[in-house]
């Protein structure tokens, strides 16, 4: 099974981007940041996502990114799913906070179950086989909607979804080009996806930072 270690994101700024999800979200390890080399405009065609327990742990996330300098795309709110919202982090990456719950049954935390990575791709069919031949082993798919994978021991997931429904649910135009400006990091070796999503091997230099 390929297992993904963390996250790289293309940033303006590292410093002020490790301060940012320091600050709004807690994370630390899970995210490495380098200086963006590449242009990009537009939707990136992928989102990132804290998956929480319940909508006061929603609400509370969503404060303290906004606070640290995020901006509102979608305020969080009731839906059939559950209960969640999304916001754009200073470098420009779209984060959304989730739940599947739609009631508090206990004291507010900021803790997260997992880390979803969410692509948008433009074929899910051809996208979910190039990954299960890559090593990833799959534990849900909705026909032509949505794949998500086994995350192994990994906090961080990775799922598919279509470019057009993802942009919808975050509350931005699917238009983009240029660069992703991320990268998946992982122990196997490295490899781009249909969509032109790079996987890089794991460094000890990462691992040690």
């Amino acid at each position: 099974m390929t297992n993904i270690d963390s996250i790289t994101l293309e940033v303006t700024d590292t410093a002020a981007a490790e301060r940012f999800y320091s600050d709004a979200f807690g994370l630390t390890t899970q995210l490495r940041f380098r200086a963006a080399q590449q242009p990009s405009s537009g939707f990136r065609g992928y989102t990132l996502s804290l998956t929480v327990a319940q909508p006061g742990d929603v609400d509370s996330l969503m404060a303290s990114a906004v606070e640290a300098g995020a901006t509102t795309l979608k305020p969080a709110a009731k839906s059939m799913w559950g209960y969640g919202g999304a916001v754009q982090a200073p470098d420009g990456a779209i984060w959304t906070l989730a739940t599947s719950n739609k009631k508090d049954t206990g004291p507010v935390t900021r803790e997260f179950d997992s880390i979803v990575l969410l692509l948008g791709v433009a074929d899910i069919i051809a996208t979910k086989k190039f990954y299960v031949d890559h090593g990833l082993a799959v534990a849900k798919s909705f026909s032509r909607m949505y794949v998500e994978f086994e995350g192994g021991e990994s906090a961080i997931k990775l799922a598919l979804y279509r470019r057009k429904a993802l942009a919808k649910q975050a509350g931005v135009a699917h238009e983009g080009s240029g660069s992703h400006r991320i990268a998946v990091n992982h122990s196997a070796g490295a490899f781009t996806d249909p969509d032109g999503f790079a996987w890089e091997v794991t460094t000890q230099q990462s691992l040690d930072a």
